[in-house]
């Protein structure tokens, strides 16, 4: 057993699985609620964990993303499902089923009882905890730049693009769109991650930036002539932009959310076993969150307590 980290001020993230759906888990997409559905909600808190461990089966929605939640021949596999299929297994739930929706339908979906929890790393923001309950950080987050090969233009972060005259690409929806709105930086945005890659190699743009975890998976696995620079926090009016994703249930569903709490909690405190569910992802000891990082300081996008 190791006891939990201090803050990691920066980590170099690591990637692997299949497809390239999607990308978005930092997304930062407004979500509505919905009603009516196929999941089952407790109502009040009390029920739903019982359920799901009489049926012995729960159904998580996921938007395709490498390598938090995608499907690869037919087989639902990623690290955030591999981290459910650990503690839900524990819950006495022992099969996770999934069903594919877009990103921007995960929250609504949940909230319409489309399915009992979300699936996809999602980034705790404070507008996503307006609509529903995150668990406690499961991964931490940076951002990275894709560059051509060498790097010829020596771009480090996205302080790089200040009074540069060079554009960045960066995807819809994500939070790297919305740093580089806030440095009122040269910029397009893309639908997705390979319109990024084609933009970067068209030439429209010096870099793509998006996590680090995302970007390097490009890199080693569909793209070539390209390279990935370091991972960094980004930086906005003196603020470092530390962020981590974790699963999302609904506001309701307290007896599950506390209990899969715990379980994620032993699992947190002990790297060893955190990589032996995750590392074959191309997660590291990294991407833990640290101790001092809560969902309740995303939520309430605090981040200056965490610098």
């Amino acid at each position: 057993m190791h006891n939990r980290r201090t803050f990691v001020r920066g980590s170099g993230l690591v990637l692997s699985a299949a497809a390239l759906g999607g990308l978005a888990a930092c997304s930062r997409t407004s979500q509505n609620t919905g009603g009516g559905g196929g999941g089952a909600s407790d109502g009040g808190g009390g029920d739903l964990l019982s359920q799901l461990q009489d049926k012995g089966t729960i159904t998580v929605g996921f938007a395709g993303e490498a390598p938090y939640s995608f499907e690869d021949g037919g087989e639902l596999q990623g690290a955030s499902v591999a981290m459910h299929r650990e503690i839900f297994g524990e819950l006495g739930i022992d099969t996770v089923e999934g069903k594919l929706v877009d990103w921007n339908s995960l929250i609504p979906g949940l909230n319409s009882n489309q399915f009992d929890a979300v699936s996809a790393g999602m980034s705790i923001l404070p507008e996503r905890c307006a609509e529903a309950a995150f668990s406690h950080p499961e991964f931490q987050y940076t951002t990275a730049l894709m560059v051509p090969e060498g790097n010829p233009e020596g771009l480090e972060n996205m302080q790089s693009f200040v009074d540069s005259g060079l554009t960045v690409a960066t995807m819809s929806g994500a939070v790297e769109s919305t740093y580089a709105a806030d440095l009122e930086l040269d910029s397009i945005e893309v639908g997705g991650p390979q319109d990024g890659v084609d933009a970067l190699k068209a030439g429209n743009a010096a870099a793509f930036a998006l996590t680090a975890i995302s970007l390097n998976w490009l890199a080693d696995n569909t793209v070539d002539g390209v390279e990935v620079t370091e991972s960094f926090v980004a930086n906005i009016n003196d603020v470092k932009q530390f962020g981590a994703g974790g699963t999302v249930f609904r506001k309701d569903d307290t007896s599950l959310l506390d209990a899969y709490n715990e379980k994620l909690d032993e699992i947190i405190a002990d790297p060893e076993r955190y990589l032996s569910i995750v590392g074959d992802f191309g997660f590291t000891e990294e991407e833990l969150p640290p101790e001092d990082m809560t969902t309740e300081i995303l939520c309430a996008d605090d981040l200056s307590s965490l610098q």
